[in-house]
């Protein structure tokens, strides 16, 4: 092997060391701040370990010239990186998707139809199911991580990694800002408290207890407000997803 090669390799190694070494506590950071907002079933170790894993692929990828610091670069790919691994994890049975999918076929039918946000009644009525059931499927999505807000964002306008230097086509500007637009429209016509929720969730980034005690409620029922607030989201923008024709089973 060429010897100022495997100088320049040994060098760029101990940097990258270094960096991870100075960087380690952001990675608990933002695991910690994600296991908050996730079922109880994922554990904070193996997100810290995918964690580590999308720091030093940062590291390693890091551009200075790029005009991000290193630490916001290196947030996104870890962050990226435990999300990663979350999904890689997916338990979910075919049979929850199906259900799911189902029961947002059903919310925007009705929707459509009177014109109103629908009742948990009248979806699990329309379905031939009854209004426990219909919250069962909505806690079940939950725990498979189908009822995500940020995740359902990424599907349509990417993670927003460094936008400014994005290679994306003007036409791809044009329907990501669409898509937002529709998103904020879908948002502002929920139910106050569904609105709330979600608010308190992804804006103030307070977990789900903390939101019970705001709202005077337990932990469940707000897990069941935001998967009923996710739930009309995704019938609402069925037209951008395509969904209810994805045939997956």
């Amino acid at each position: 092997m060429n010897t100022k090669a495997a100088q320049y390799r040994a060098q760029q190694n101990g940097d990258a060391a270094a960096i991870v070494a100075r960087h380690s506590e952001l990675v608990r950071r933002i695991a910690h701040h994600l296991a908050a907002r996730l079922p109880s079933s994922v554990e904070v170790d193996d997100l810290i370990q995918a964690g580590m894993i999308g720091l030093i692929e940062a590291a390693r990828n890091f551009q200075s010239d790029q005009g991000a610091t290193f630490e916001t670069y290196a947030s996104i790919r870890i962050r990226g990186a435990m999300i990663d691994a979350i999904r890689a994890g997916d338990w979910v049975p075919r049979s929850v998707h199906r259900r799911y999918r189902d029961v947002v076929a059903a919310t925007r039918a009705i929707e459509q139809r009177e014109g109103r946000a629908a009742t948990a009644q009248e979806i699990a009525g329309a379905l031939g199911m009854s209004v426990d059931d219909y919250h069962q499927v909505l806690q079940d999505a939950a725990r498979g991580q189908l009822l995500s807000l940020d995740e359902y964002v990424e599907e349509h306008d990417g993670e927003p990694r460094l936008g400014q230097h994005d290679n994306a086509t003007p036409a791809r500007r044009f329907e990501q800002s669409a898509f937002r637009v529709a998103l904020g429209e879908a948002i502002d016509n929920l139910p106050e408290r569904e609105k709330m929720v979600l608010s308190l969730y992804y804006e103030q980034e307070m977990n789900l207890r903390e939101i019970g005690s705001v709202l005077n409620v337990s932990e469940s029922r707000v897990c069941q407000i935001h998967g009923q607030a996710m739930l009309r989201l995704r019938a609402r923008l069925t037209d951008w997803r395509g969904e209810l024709d994805d045939d997956e089973d």
